[in-house]
């Protein structure tokens, strides 16, 4: 089915992009309420599970040690949850909002770094954990299969094993194929601009762009068939490395006392405003609609489209961890993360607007993030160190992705098959250069359309592995413990 979108979309691209636009269209008006519900949802059931009685049991046997070291565990998940989108709108988003504010707001710094953050932290962070939580806790704790399918056992009991189980299972595939090809695109274009603004090149055409994608998608298919301890591993732990190199690199030669103000700026006012962003659907206003279908609801469905395989991934790396050690590390930590990252970047680009270097003008948002640069020293070595950066995110999100993507059609193995994790990750890279190909220079456009109409149908998946998950829990061994203790006190 896949395969037949291609060549589709390679056959006849306007018919492929008209069809993709009216059902895009249909989904943010009629369904766009339903992410909006969902996400918030998440957010509480996730911060409910870690302050609740269920936060102390473990993500595997009682007494087992995590796998991986905290440092290892988090760099791997930073770089695999959100690696290329930080480094794609990392400049951008944040000088969007700011000169564009979102529909029924009053504008200005604050309202543009909040909506950035709402976008950024504990939503996008929740939907992850759902998912993570409900494949570690029944693979290592229940010894069930690592699939989507397998969390629905205390739902759907046998059923889950069946056609139905098989639907969940290819619904978690086809979001986390397009998911991961939109981020890849969002690769190509970041270095395709690099190119530009080193001088390399006048203009990054469409062709170089697919070139891009096949390059980087032969690296991390080289990647991922080293498997996770050697691939994934070493290269996160560059990028956090890297990455923490270039934010030190715009702090220290940036607006810096700007950049330190904006911290408790951003975090207050994203603490007073967080209901009405939670709570605006396109019910809000003539251009809500528009607005959200290009921000709030494509960054639902990004990470919706991502939750199966971050979500799988992350339940790879988080053996031996506590219910409340997990939804820690993976919401509070890259939140907080994401709070400097986009302070950092966002502020300084704000505050180079203010001062007229008119980088919002700098052309696409690719474009934004090396305009801001080029108001900096050494703006070269720093652009070719972007070009790195996205260049091995890209790999090892990708690569992760294809190791999840072989699992789900492997019967949930934790060590798939080398050729059939070779053949997503080639299958994932065809999908990213359709997507370029047809988008031409609306490509971003394009990304956007793919990634929501891939998530639609996965939301309603995961609303159930919540219940799912409830319903497990409230079983677990530990809890059943606590609740004969009582009953032989009272």
């Amino acid at each position: 089915m896949v395969v037949a979108i291609v060549v589709w979309g390679l056959a006849a691209a306007d018919n492929f992009t008209s069809v993709t636009g009216a059902v895009l269209d249909w989904v943010v008006v009629e369904m766009g309420w339903l992410f909006v519900l969902a996400a918030s949802g998440f957010v509480i059931f996730v911060l409910w599970l870690a302050l609740s009685k269920y936060g102390r049991i473990p993500l595997g046997k009682d007494g087992e040690r995590p796998e991986f070291r905290t440092v290892s565990w988090i760099a791997m998940m930073f770089s695999a949850g959100m690696g290329i989108g930080l480094m794609f709108f990392g400049v951008g988003e944040p000088l969007s909002h700011y000169v564009s504010p979102p529909p029924g707001t009053s504008g200005g710094t604050g309202v543009a770094m909040a909506t950035t953050m709402f976008h950024w932290s504990l939503h996008a962070w929740a939907i992850y954990a759902v998912v993570g939580l409900s494949i570690a806790y029944g693979t290592f704790r229940r010894g069930r299969k690592q699939l989507v399918s397998a969390a629905f056992l205390p739902l759907l009991g046998r059923r889950a094993e069946g056609p139905i189980g098989k639907i969940i299972d290819i619904l978690a595939l086809y979001a986390t194929l397009f998911g991961t090809a939109a981020s890849l695109g969002l690769g190509a274009l970041q270095i395709g601009s690099g190119f530009e603004v080193t001088g390399w090149l006048q203009e990054a055409s469409v062709l170089l762009l697919v070139a891009i994608v096949a390059i980087l998608t032969g690296a991390f298919i080289a990647s991922a068939v080293s498997g996770v301890a050697k691939g994934i591993q070493w290269l996160s732990n560059i990028n956090m490395v890297l990455a923490l190199v270039l934010a030190l690199f715009v702090f220290v030669l940036g607006p810096t006392v700007f950049i330190l103000n904006l911290i408790p700026t951003t975090l207050g006012r994203y603490a007073s405003d967080l209901a009405q962003m939670s709570a605006r659907t396109a019910a809000s206003g003539p251009d809500a609609g528009e607005w959200l279908s290009s921000w709030t609801i494509f960054y639902w469905a990004w990470w919706i489209s991502w939750a199966p395989f971050v979500g799988m991934f992350l339940a790879r790396i988080s053996r031996g961890r506590s219910i409340r050690e997990f939804v820690v590390g993976v919401m509070i930590v890259p939140s907080l993360v994401s709070l400097l990252w986009f302070a950092v970047f966002g502020g300084a680009a704000i505050n180079a607007q203010e001062e007229g270097a008119g980088i919002a003008s700098a052309g696409s948002v690719e474009a934004q993030l090396f305009g801001l640069l080029d108001t900096l020293p050494l703006a070269g070595v720093a652009t070719v160190v972007v070009m790195v950066l996205v260049s091995i995110f890209f790999v090892s999100g990708a690569d992760a992705a294809s190791i999840v993507m072989g699992s789900l059609t492997q019967r949930g193995t934790l060590a798939p098959n080398r050729w059939v994790v070779v053949f997503w990750g080639g299958l994932t890279g065809g999908v990213a250069a359709l997507l370029l190909w047809t988008g031409g220079s609306e490509a971003l456009n394009a990304l956007q359309t793919m990634t929501i109409i891939a998530a639609a149908p996965f939301v309603i998946v995961m609303i159930g592995l919540c219940v799912s998950l409830y319903r497990d829990l409230r079983r677990d061994p530990l809890v059943a413990e606590d609740r004969r203790k009582l009953q032989r006190t009272g």
